[in-house]
């Protein structure tokens, strides 16, 4: 509708999430790690409001990408495809995604694939082509296998607002060939070329193996039936992969609307392009935790709007990791009046100003899910708390420190604990703040560079000195 829907609460069951995991020939890059780690925020922050999820998310084991890739490099494409496989589940625990209940690899579903493909068949919205067409790099005949006809399906283009011609215009991934009836008609199950070494499973169609739309659908049908609540994936995929999806799935059930939720995430750039593997201008997982934290890349991502595109860049990195700087020197203030703090009346000044904050922060979430919004609505309170934070009273202080970490972990952010000081910073500090006493102040900024050179910083505060690991995000 490229409008709001309300998420309405399923009577008596789960809501039903899918998400387009990734195709596993390489090492994930950001872009997919933007959109796996936005929808585990969104699905712990919809279980931390007590509404029970089903996320699950597919696996692509069997493509042209994986069976390239392993042809280039002699080994085998299921074998490359679990090597990778591996990797990308490594990337999603650094990354703290731990919100899916269910990954699906494609490769363990060939039973329901075919099942769907002979229900189109019936349906009489898929043909045959025999592998006869023109021999291709490797001398084998290209194109063969069942393909379905856009033309039977009249909504076709509905997400994406194309009309069926505009759909013609787009070719669905690794599946041109001359002989298709429509230029937008896509390929459902692939027949096997001889002696190749690429992935086949015999069936009732064909020996084969299954096309890249086909997947999801089959595999969300098997776990939630035709129709469900929320699908989500990457903004480029809308058009034709989602359409593919809505195509299939409607045309085999007869039921609309397939899914009655689409969820697009904007992409990851670097400068004016779009960031992808095809381009070689991408920047794995691994790379960036090399360099920085977990925490970091999550907040950096929560920080957009989950439908804006995302440019990165080392001064917006630099950014994002001011601002979580700030937020974590907030804590550990907060930390600091808890302990030391014993002049300040018992009150709850800071009552009014935290209501509104919670308000702020959960119609933000709530209203499309605007994680930037609900940031901003905490950096408010910290610039009104960081005023008068040293006249706070313990119970203020607990209290304001416990809704900042409630609120960030109910999507996924978690603060970083304080460590214990190790006892040679502090008595260089509780040597420093002797010099002080003593007007010493050339021996006092001497040992605060001292400390800053071990990690530390310093900062003076009413409730003595304040020492703050720097931290390396």
């Amino acid at each position: 509708s490229e409008k709001k829907e309300k998420l309405i609460k399923p009577k008596n069951r789960v809501l039903r999430l899918f998400v387009c995991g990734p195709t596993v020939y390489d090492h994930a890059h950001i872009g997919p790690g933007r959109i796996y780690v936005t929808f585990d925020a969104f699905v712990k922050y919809l279980k931390s409001q007590k509404r029970k999820v089903f996320y699950l998310q597919n696996i692509t084991d069997i493509d042209d990408k994986i069976i390239n890739r392993a042809r280039a490099e002699k080994s085998d494409p299921l074998t490359l495809a679990q090597k990778f496989e591996k990797s990308y589940h490594s990337d999603m625990k650094k990354l703290g995604v731990t919100s899916v209940t269910r990954y699906a690899k494609a490769s363990a579903f060939i039973p329901q694939i075919v099942k769907q493909i002979q229900t189109l068949i019936k349906k009489g919205c898929v043909y045959k082509i025999d592998g006869v067409g023109p021999l291709d790099g490797r001398g084998s005949p290209q194109g063969g296998g069942w393909y379905f006809d856009v033309s039977k399906f009249k909504d076709y283009g509905k997400l994406a607002k194309r009309t069926v011609i505009q759909a013609e215009d787009g070719i669905s991934r690794i599946d041109e060939t001359i002989n298709k009836r429509n230029k937008g008609d896509f390929c459902l199950w692939k027949f096997a070329k001889t002696d190749n070494g690429e992935p086949a499973w015999g069936s009732p169609l064909g020996r084969g193996r299954p096309g890249w739309h086909i997947e999801d659908t089959a595999i969300s049908e098997k776990f939630f039936g035709p129709q469900y609540d929320i699908h989500g994936g990457g903004v480029d995929l809308k058009f034709p992969h989602h359409e593919a999806e809505i195509a299939q799935a409607e045309s085999a059930s007869g039921k609309k609307p397939f899914v009655k939720i689409w969820m697009h995430i904007g992409l990851v750039r670097i400068g004016s392009q779009k960031m992808s593997k095809s381009l070689g201008n991408f920047i794995t997982i691994k790379n960036f935790l090399e360099s920085h934290s977990p925490r970091l890349f999550r907040w950096w991502i929560l920080n957009h709007h989950y439908r804006s595109p995302v440019t990165h860049t080392e001064k917006n990195i630099k950014n994002a990791k001011t601002s979580l700087q700030n937020l974590q020197e907030l804590i550990d203030k907060l930390n600091l009046v808890t302990e030391k703090q014993k002049n300040a009346a018992k009150g709850d000044a800071a009552r009014n100003l935290l209501k509104d904050t919670e308000k702020k922060f959960h119609e933000s979430l709530q209203n499309d899910f605007n994680t930037p919004e609900a940031v901003a609505s905490l950096f408010v309170l910290i610039s009104e708390i960081n005023k008068s934070i040293w006249n706070l009273s313990k119970k203020e202080a607990r209290a304001i420190k416990s809704s900042i970490i409630q609120n960030l972990k109910s999507i996924g952010l978690e603060i970083e604990k304080p460590l214990k000081t190790p006892l040679k910073i502090r008595l260089l500090a509780q040597k420093r703040e002797l010099s002080r006493a003593n007007k010493q102040f050339i021996q006092a900024d001497a040992l605060r560079k001292k400390i800053e050179a071990l990690g530390y910083s310093l900062e003076d505060t009413p409730l003595g000195p304040l020492i703050l690991k720097i931290s390396d995000f």
